[in-house]
């Protein structure tokens, strides 16, 4: 098996703008440009940004979720081809889990908590007992197996992102990519999604990516991080070299605006 898990060269991703007349100029619009990204096997990468300035979209083009305009994405030394049909990259989702920002709109309120940890099982035709994985990996999560009878409008919003995380996970799969999966929990939860988090990546050697506003959290749980603007990746390297000493004049800024949560904060929920 290859060190490098993904590796991404000169991805660019650029929108066309409606035209408002049939003789106008196409235009674009630059979600991300000539980004160059190395996410090591075992690994724990944040990116970090201002709204806008490309995390979702790098995270999108790396799961192979959208197309880039230019560049290439490679996983695990194979082609990521997002404009494939959708079960050419069977292989691709069999490998990678995301968890969102909202644990509720990400949840179907008419599936039972099993039938939604379940269904990747099902999607990707992964052989075995279904239940009891599903039951399996919901008590991994720390939630009690016979809560998949249940539907989330029963449950918190920490244990609606347990079972995000849950459905995200039942797979076992190599990379975990979380879209700012913290933020809308408040901070006595954060702190317990944040050490789960760091249990299934000890426990199960998950690479993750996440994507998060909170500073804190990306230093408490990332090894390395990239820190975007604009469309472009303007620094990255080890957590602690670039927080603690940062090369470049926005990241000084964004460490300086942001305010940081201290992930240590404890408390039931």
């Amino acid at each position: 098996m290859s060190e490098i898990l993904v590796r991404a060269r000169g991805l660019t991703r650029r929108h066309p703008v409606p035209r408002t007349t049939l003789f106008e100029p196409r235009t674009f619009t630059t979600a991300l440009e000539d980004a160059d990204v190395v996410v090591r096997r075992g690994s724990a990468v944040g990116i970090i940004g201002e709204s806008g300035s490309g995390k979702s979209t790098l995270v999108r083009l790396l799961l192979g979720l959208d197309a880039p305009t230019a560049g290439t994405v490679e996983f695990d030394g194979e082609p990521v081809d997002a404009a494939a049909a959708a079960r050419r990259l069977h292989w691709l989702r069999r490998q990678t889990g995301i968890v969102f920002q909202d644990p509720y709109a990400s949840l179907d309120p008419r599936m039972s908590v099993g039938r939604i940890v379940g269904e990747p099982l099902w999607a990707l035709g992964i052989e075995g007992d279904r239940r009891a994985r599903v039951r399996e990996v919901l008590t991994e999560v720390g939630l009690e197996a016979e809560m998949a009878d249940r539907f989330p409008h029963e449950f918190s919003g920490g244990q609606r992102q347990r079972i995000a995380i849950a459905r995200a996970i039942v797979h076992r799969p190599a990379l975990l990519v979380g879209d700012e999966p913290l933020s809308a929990l408040d901070v006595t939860v954060r702190a317990q999604i944040l050490e789960l988090l760091a249990e299934l990546r000890s426990r199960d050697a998950l690479t993750l990516v996440l994507v998060s506003h909170d500073i804190g959290v990306v230093q408490n749980l990332c090894d390395e991080v990239i820190v975007m603007k604009d469309g472009r990746i303007v620094e990255d390297g080890p957590t602690e070299k670039v927080l603690l000493d940062p090369q470049v004049a926005y990241t000084r800024r964004l460490l300086a605006s942001i305010p940081v949560i201290d992930p240590g904060v404890g408390g039931g929920g």
